[in-house]
This record gives structure tokens, C-alpha cells and sequence, in this order.
């Protein structure tokens, strides 16, 4: 096999933003200096999304077309399992489970660019997904800062859109954060130190090791990709290596800093206006960093997704409640009535024998009539012909309207109210579900849709997330 790169990629970030203003002003009775840093908005992840759903969304960006890999790396240090093997629920969502290596990849901020570096030295195809959503305590301006969002690359030998012409790395016993077991949240160092000890000290020596492997120098390189939520700090950086060329956009406004995956999400928005011929140095941090040099070939417009960073950020659902994040965030502990004392205990054997339908969303094609019915039966609902006729159709990208819908405030859930309605494909399937991400506007008879793969329900009891697909209105994109 010939050297690996980069032939696709792709991104996701959550439809729901909220003002820095609207934090800092809620916290304003204690921590009045907040207001100074309060500047643009954040993305949050709604009450359904978690680092698994975000994954799948940027995956299904990279790999729309291609041939399937041979294994899926997913970096995140926010899974929501931590004896469970998360990349095979997001490979099972993306019907690549057939053949397929699969592995977690965290304990880091710079699991990121750590598992893409592991992919590009690899010999195989692989998907390289990076996913997270932190969690600050309120009142921290980490609260401010963070945001969330995904991205993916597909590592391959075909249509190579970016190859890696050197690499280091770097690891130290520098703790600028940690993170304890069984906590949500970071504890944190003092930002000066980090700024001038960690990021001052330990990253121009990566860079300075990556450039001499890839066999060149600062001024050959174009775009510098270094993620921080300590503003200021890639500037800083790039001043200390004499880097003259462009600083990537550090998504602060419509995303914040998501954690191990904004490395890779701070790629994928470069990859959107670089040229061929260019070179990029990307940098990782935490508990040391990686350093990596690449270089875009005449394939790039291809790698491109139809839905990048851009059109995610455009693509935004406002929203003006502090509390509600809080809410969807598991910082308040809400009395939702009686109504939400229901179980939500997963038949788990019943869950593994529906997999092939429910995880990737197929329904079936009836072969003698040609019904395209989900969930599919062991009969055909129109003409009653067997379900060995069956062939099976995906629906996640089937296109969709809306039939009917139903706004429900009596029923207990999460994100009142709860949007219910009739989804009519362009196959023929019809198939009721739940609508997310509506907004205040509420949705439309004959709106067009699009499938989105969510939490269905969350077990808080025992601690588990079924997931399914949900449809959402077509925003900006």
C-alpha cells in the first residue's frame, strides 16, 4: 500500500448556540468580571447529543461515497461509556460495522490529532473521528469558553487530499488540568503558568522536531492550526516560531473550544479555504503535544464535505436561556412531575436482534410489490408477501417531509415540547418519529427534513443511552 492521507473529511457542530452575555449576565450578582470576556456565542449540546451522536454527523460528512475503511479510531475524552465500546455504536450508526477495527482513543486534549497521527503512520483505511463536549462548572470562564462540536477524517491510499510530511511528539508531565475519575468537570491551573511554561516551552519544541522530520522550515508552512481556550496563546506560539503565514480561525464565536476535538474541527475549517500546494502545521496539547506537518494536493476540493464547519455555524438555532443549558447539561436538577417517573430500561436482547435495522435506520423493499416499509415485519404490510423478499434500503439519507406533527406539552420530555409527527421519504417509507431542534417557531406541514442520529432515551436509573434517528428541519445548510 502506498502512503496514507487524507482523501475526505467532515464536521459537525450542535444547532444550539447562547450568548456569552447571557451567562455572564447570569452570573453578574458574583462574578461581575465575567462580562469582560462575554463576547460572541457558544454552541451547546441539546439534552439528545453527546460525543457518540456528534461523531456519527461529522463521519457521515467523510465518508458519503467512499469505500468503507477498515477501522474507526474515535478520540474524545468525554464518551459516555466507559465499559462499552463507543466507536462500535457510531460504526453501527454508519453501517460500517462488517470487518471493521474499532477502538476509543482519550485520556488527553490532544487524543485528536494523537489518533489522526497514529492513522496517517498506519496501513490501513481508516475513519478518524474526534468528538467532545465539555462541561464547565458555572461561573468558571471556562463555562464562557467551551462549546462543543465533531470531526472526521478518512485516512486512505485513494484521492489523497492531504498527506502528512512530518510529525513529533512530545510527552511531558505538565498538568495544566485534570479531570478525576467519576468528576464532571476540570480542575484547573493558574492560565499565566500554562501560557508561558506549557504552550511557551513544550509546543515550539514539538514544532521544531516536526519540522525537521518533514524536512522543512517555518517559512514554507501557510496555515498554523493550534486549538486553546486561553485566548491569545496560538498568536503567542506563533510569534515564538517566527511563523508569518495565516493563524486558523480558533471558532471561538458560534462553536468555543470542544475540547480533544477542536484540533481536528480547527483543521477541517482550514481545509475549507486552503489551496492546493499548501502546508499546514497542526498542534495538539496536553500532557505534551503533537506536532504534525501536512501538505493539500490537487484533490482537496473533492475531500470537501457538503455540509463543513461553515455551513454548521451558519446553520445555528439561537436560544436565550442560561437554564437551559444548565438544564441539558446535567447542572440542575429539575422536578419534572410525575409524568417522568416512567422506565426507560433497553431490552437489550431485543435491542441486538433489531441492530441491522435500528442502528444504520434500513428499512426494507418488499420484492414482490416494491412497499418500502420501517420497521420491517415478517410480512409485507401491503401485498403480505414474506420478509425473505425483503432488500434493504437505508433511510438516514433518504430526502424527507414533514406529513404531520404534533407539539406535545402534557408528555414528559426533556426539551418541551415534545415534537412528534409523520415523515413521509421520497422512497415511499413513511415512518413516525420524533422532530428535534425545531425551535420557537414551531415546524410546518410539507417542511423539508433531514435524519439526525440522537439519544432516544436516557435510563438515568442504570446509567444507559439507547439511540436512534430523529428527524430535524433543514436549516442553513
Amino acid at each position: 500500500m502506498s502512503a496514507l492521507g487524507i482523501a475526505a473529511f467532515g464536521a459537525y457542530v450542535p444547532r444550539l448556540r447562547l450568548d456569552r452575555a447571557i451567562i455572564a449576565e447570569a452570573h453578574r450578582w458574583a462574578m461581575p468580571s465575567l462580562k469582560a470576556q462575554a463576547r460572541g456565542s457558544r454552541a451547546f449540546a441539546s439534552w439528545d447529543e453527546d460525543a457518540i451522536t456528534m461523531a456519527v454527523e461529522a463521519a457521515r460528512g467523510a465518508i458519503a461515497g467512499r469505500a468503507a475503511p477498515a477501522a474507526l479510531r474515535l478520540a474524545s475524552t468525554r464518551l459516555p461509556y466507559a465499559d462499552l465500546h463507543n466507536a462500535t455504536i457510531v460504526a453501527g450508526a454508519l453501517d460500517l460495522l462488517a470487518m471493521l477495527a474499532t477502538a476509543d482513543v482519550g485520556g488527553s486534549q490532544r487524543a485528536g490529532t494523537s489518533a489522526l497521527l497514529q492513522a496517517l503512520r498506519g496501513t490501513e483505511p481508516t475513519l478518524v473521528i474526534a468528538s467532545e463536549d465539555p462541561i464547565a462548572r458555572p461561573g468558571s470562564t471556562q463555562e464562557l469558553h467551551f462549546g462543543a462540536g465533531a470531526a472526521a477524517f478518512l485516512v486512505t491510499d485513494t484521492d489523497v487530499a492531504l498527506r502528512l510530511l512530518g510529525a513529533a511528539s512530545i510527552s511531558a508531565p505538565f498538568v495544566d488540568h485534570f479531570r478525576a475519575a467519576g468528576r464532571d468537570t476540570d480542575y484547573q491551573w493558574e492560565e499565566r503558568w500554562i501560557r508561558d511554561e506549557g504552550y511557551g516551552r513544550v509546543v515550539p519544541a514539538a514544532i521544531a522536531a516536526a519540522l525537521a522530520d518533514a524536512g522543512v522550515s517555518i517559512g514554507d508552512i501557510q496555515h498554523f492550526v493550534m486549538p486553546s481556550y486561553l485566548r491569545g496563546a496560538a498568536p503567542a506560539v506563533a510569534k515564538s516560531v517566527r511563523f508569518a503565514g495565516t493563524i486558523a480561525d480558533p471558532l471561538d464565536d458560534g462553536v468555543g473550544y470542544a475540547g480533544a476535538a477542536h484540533a481536528l474541527l480547527m483543521l477541517a475549517g482550514t481545509l475549507e479555504t486552503a489551496g492546493p500546494g499548501e502546508r499546514i502545521l497542526l498542534v495538539g496539547f496536553g500532557q505534551g503535544a503533537d506536532a504534525l506537518v501536512l501538505e493539500t494536493t490537487g484533490h482537496l476540493p473533492d475531500a470537501r464535505p457538503a455540509r463543513g464547519v461553515t455551513a454548521a455555524i451558519a446553520d445555528a438555532l439561537p436560544t436565550d436561556s442560561y437554564l437551559r443549558m444548565l438544564s441539558f447539561q446535567g447542572g440542575i436538577d429539575m422536578d419534572w412531575g410525575m409524568r417522568a417517573e416512567k422506565s426507560a430500561k433497553t431490552a437489550l436482547t431485543e435491542q441486538y436482534r433489531s441492530a441491522g435495522q435500528i442502528d444504520a435506520f434500513v428499512a426494507g423493499a418488499c420484492g414482490a410489490c416494491g412497499a418500502v416499509q420501517f420497521p420491517q415485519l415478517q410480512y409485507c404490510a401491503n401485498c403480505h408477501a414474506p420478509a425473505a423478499s425483503f432488500s434493504p434500503v437505508p433511510l438516514r439519507d433518504e430526502p424527507a417531509k414533514l406529513l404531520t406533527v404534533t407539539a406535545d406539552w402534557l408528555s414528559y420530555h426533556p426539551s418541551p415540547p415534545l415534537h412528534v409527527g409523520f415523515v413521509q421519504f421520497d422512497n415511499g417509507a413513511r415512518v413516525q418519529m420524533e422532530l428535534v431542534d425545531v425551535g420557537a417557531g414551531g415546524i410546518e406541514v410539507d417542511a423539508a427534513l433531514r435524519m439526525v442520529f440522537r439519544i432516544k432515551e436516557h435510563d438515568r436509573q442504570r446509567g444507559y443511552r439507547r439511540y436512534f434517528w430523529k428527524s430535524t428541519p433543514l436549516g442553513a445548510a
